[in-house]
């Protein structure tokens, strides 16, 4: 770094620029709400650090050296540079903005979280971009570091505990199978939910067990799960074709008029979904809206 700039501080180039700019000790004091003698040791110490007299006596006040002309226009747009940087950012404007977004989801954050916020992303910043990403649970902390992924949707039990969160609900499972199904007609015993085949997602691939199996284990009951899927909307079209049925969370089936939903004869514990960044977006504006616009969808 050059000598002189290390010498300089920054109130001493806004003094210089004030009074390259008034021509005039006391007029720049007033601009800078500065005592007159405090501009003078200022300008003082301009003058041994930059080598120069920058300001001479004149018959009409000071008049600028040759050096402080070449300085006064570099200065400004310096200065003016620093102010854009450190001023508070602008209000974020959707709709002419035009971002591009990347979020991380699973095909149940897609169906319950992305897909009801879709239109109002749309309708309100309809020159951005979303790319919605498979969800990576053991990369996502990184991914989100490296800036490849802006938002994520996780269940809360994982969710990475570097990452900013916010709570957005709270699921339960229901009982679902195709509609008219002749065990759904009403409320099944749990005899009756353990005579029945089921269907179940494995988020770790092939596995034939998951929370409702813990919690018949401690009743000291089994289930026969007869399919094992790695997606829940592959298992909606299963239980909407075949006689299995399944316990899936209640958003993903509501409304789906090719199921029949009834509440489950044992209580399964849910999970709470979270929406999870990295702490440099906190406070980026875009991505407070588009935090604000998705909570307020689901």
């Amino acid at each position: 770094m050059n000598n002189s700039l290390r010498r300089l501080d920054l109130n001493l180039l806004v003094t210089l620029d004030a009074l390259l700019a008034e021509h005039n000790v006391t007029r720049a004091a007033r601009r800078l709400h500065l005592s007159q003698p405090t501009v003078s040791v200022q300008l003082a110490r301009l003058r041994e650090v930059l080598g120069d007299p920058l300001l001479l006596p004149g018959p009409r006040g000071m008049r600028p050296t040759a050096r402080a002309d070449e300085l006064r226009e570099p200065l400004r747009l310096a200065l003016e540079a620093l102010e854009r940087a450190v001023a508070p950012s602008r209000p974020f404007d959707p709709a002419r903005a035009a971002q591009t977004w990347r979020a991380a989801a699973s095909d149940y954050g897609e169906s319950t979280i992305l897909l009801p916020a879709l239109a109002a992303l749309r309708a309100a910043a309809p020159r951005s971009r979303l790319a919605i990403l498979e969800l990576n649970p053991p990369m996502l902390a990184r991914q989100a570091d490296q800036g490849d992924v802006d938002l994520a949707f996780h269940i809360a039990a994982e969710a990475s505990p570097g990452l900013r969160q916010r709570s957005l609900f709270v699921e339960r499972y229901v009982l679902a199978g195709r509609k008219g199904h002749p065990r759904l007609k009403r409320r099944p015993t749990l005899a009756q939910f353990c005579t029945l085949d089921h269907a179940i997602v494995s988020a770790d691939g092939g596995g034939f067990q998951g929370v409702t199996d813990a919690a018949l284990a401690r009743l000291g009951m089994t289930r026969r799960v007869a399919l094992s899927v790695p997606h829940f909307l592959f298992l909606a079209a299963v239980l909407a074709s075949t006689d299995l049925v399944a316990l899936v969370p209640s958003r993903l089936v509501l409304g789906n008029r090719a199921l029949q939903v009834v509440e489950p004869p044992l209580e399964v514990a849910g999970f709470e979904m979270l929406m999870l960044w990295h702490e440099r977006l906190h406070r980026d504006p875009a991505h407070q809206w588009l935090r604000d616009l998705i909570a307020r969808s689901v």
